[in-house]
């Protein structure tokens, strides 16, 4: 991506396409220790694997020892789902099943959409532990894929990497190198883009009602207080100095205005919605194209 010279190892991870871009080939070592990392993330994470965390806390209330990532992930969807008033939470898991984005991946709605139990009710996430009180099927989609692009990047940099851009199938994590120019993808139409933004040692991450889309209007972006898909904005994007954070204020863009978010957090925010005008912090100021 940044150049013809640069060397790029591809790899499957978490259901999705990866890229790793470096002015030098990585070496087999890091490279094993890159696959080794998606392998434990998925395996704590997943709702789509029978053996991981997640699966056994949709099965069996109780205590689970998640990753030591979950310690930063918690109190940010925290702090997500009360800025949203529970729009934004990790327990909507068990409606995305029922609409059909289920382990199967069916795509066939099973039933009516269902509302996110209360957090308080039913969870307690203390660093890196989680308590439950029933079984609730635990969905970190929002923000999962920027906390995996952050940890890629830890293992870089352990392995003496300064300079890379870690592509998480359109989340990105640019560091060490010249400002790179991103387009961002038109929301109908794949083939176009609306604009382009410099990225430069920051993280850009984008969230939209297209991408994983199937039914009538069904979609994986879900009103916790509901259940139901949202229907006012079609595609966000957020810039941050890491993915994680990136990738859920993108998500929180569909429920929370940027202005708010950005009085919370350091974050460059971009909202196109269903009508298609658009909202943007200054950031994003004269990068769309008219």
């Amino acid at each position: 991506m940044p150049g013809r010279d640069w060397a790029n190892f591809p790899f499957e991870g978490i259901g999705t396409t990866w890229e790793i871009s470096t002015p030098l080939p990585l070496e087999a070592p890091l490279r094993e220790r890159l696959l080794a990392r998606v392998e434990e993330f998925d395996a704590g994470w997943s709702r789509f694997r029978n053996d991981s965390l997640v699966n056994a806390m949709a099965r069996i209330p109780g205590t689970y020892r998640f990753p030591e990532e979950a310690g930063r992930l918690g109190p940010l969807y925290r702090t997500l789902y009360q800025l949203s008033r529970g729009a934004m939470t990790p327990l909507i898991g068990a409606s995305l099943e029922r609409l059909g984005y289920d382990a199967g991946y069916s795509l066939r709605q099973a039933g009516s959409p269902l509302p996110a139990p209360p957090w308080d009710e039913v969870m307690d996430w203390s660093g890196t532990t989680i308590s439950t009180s029933a079984p609730v099927v635990l969905d970190i989609g929002a923000a999962g894929k920027g906390l995996l692009v952050d940890l890629l990047a830890a293992e870089l940099e352990d392995g003496d990497v300064e300079s890379y851009v870690v592509d998480g199938s359109g989340d990105l994590l640019v560091r060490g190198l010249s400002p790179l120019r991103v387009a961002l993808e038109h929301p109908y139409n794949p083939a176009q883009a609306i604009g382009i933004v410099e990225l430069s040692d920051r993280a850009l991450c984008a969230s939209a009602a297209n991408r994983r889309a199937w039914g009538d209007g069904l979609h994986h972006v879900l009103d916790g207080t509901t259940g139901q898909p949202v229907r006012t904005a079609v595609a966000t994007w957020a810039m941050a100095d890491t993915a994680v954070l990136s990738d859920a204020l993108a998500t929180a863009l569909f429920f929370v205005p940027g202005a708010k978010l950005q009085e919370a957090f350091d974050v460059s925010w971009l909202t196109v919605f269903s009508d298609g005008s658009a909202a943007y912090s200054e950031e994003f100021e004269g990068t769309l194209f008219t």
